[in-house]
């Protein structure tokens, strides 16, 4: 029973984590984009994306990805059998890929707030990406479990990096054209 208890838990906390993982890089790019407004316009909306991203990273994001670890621990200890298992191995390391890809948006967080990240808004949109791709990858894991199937989800996978990629550059074009218009 406390098992099943957990793993309630480590889904709930799961979906907290990647909520905030989808919509903190588009923070990102909307304070990003903020700098191409007058002065004035930047120095209000500076204030205000800092502060939208750090109640979100603080409140949501951190404590989420904290008890995602937590109860992915207490599952792996109260069914040490996971770990013998292949496909688990390929989860723990996209796992870990989610987690340098939290804190590398942590420290992405904090150069916004010095006003220092060099990126630019089209970047930051394919930044955006990597979190849904990561999530793909586990997700096809945790259901299919098996090699072969595993295979064709990656395959699958890397079509829809593509697609997304060539999605992004659509969109911009497609703004790119909206802002002629507007000229």
């Amino acid at each position: 029973m406390i098992y099943l208890y957990t793993k309630a838990v480590h889904i709930i906390f799961v979906v907290c984590w990647m909520a905030a993982l989808f919509y903190m890089p588009r923070l990102f790019i909307y304070h990003q984009e903020a700098k191409d407004k007058s002065q004035l316009e930047f120095d209000i909306l500076h204030k205000q994306f800092t502060l939208m991203e750090r109640r979100l990273w603080w409140v949501i994001a951190t404590p989420a990805m904290y008890l995602v670890i937590a109860s992915a621990l207490t599952l792996l200890y109260l069914n040490p059998g996971l770990l013998k298992m292949g496909w688990m191995h390929f989860k723990l390391l996209f796992v870990v890929g989610l987690i340098f890809y939290h804190f590398k948006s942590q420290q992405m967080m904090f150069q916004l707030a010095r006003k220092e990240l060099k990126w630019s808004s089209s970047q930051l949109r394919l930044w955006n990406e990597v979190a849904t791709i990561i999530l793909f990858a586990i997700v096809f894991l945790v259901v299919l479990k098996s090699t072969i199937n595993w295979i064709f989800g990656l395959v699958g996978l890397l079509s829809l990096a593509i697609v997304l990629m060539l999605l992004i550059k659509l969109y911009k074009r497609y703004r790119m054209k909206g802002n002629k218009k507007l000229e």
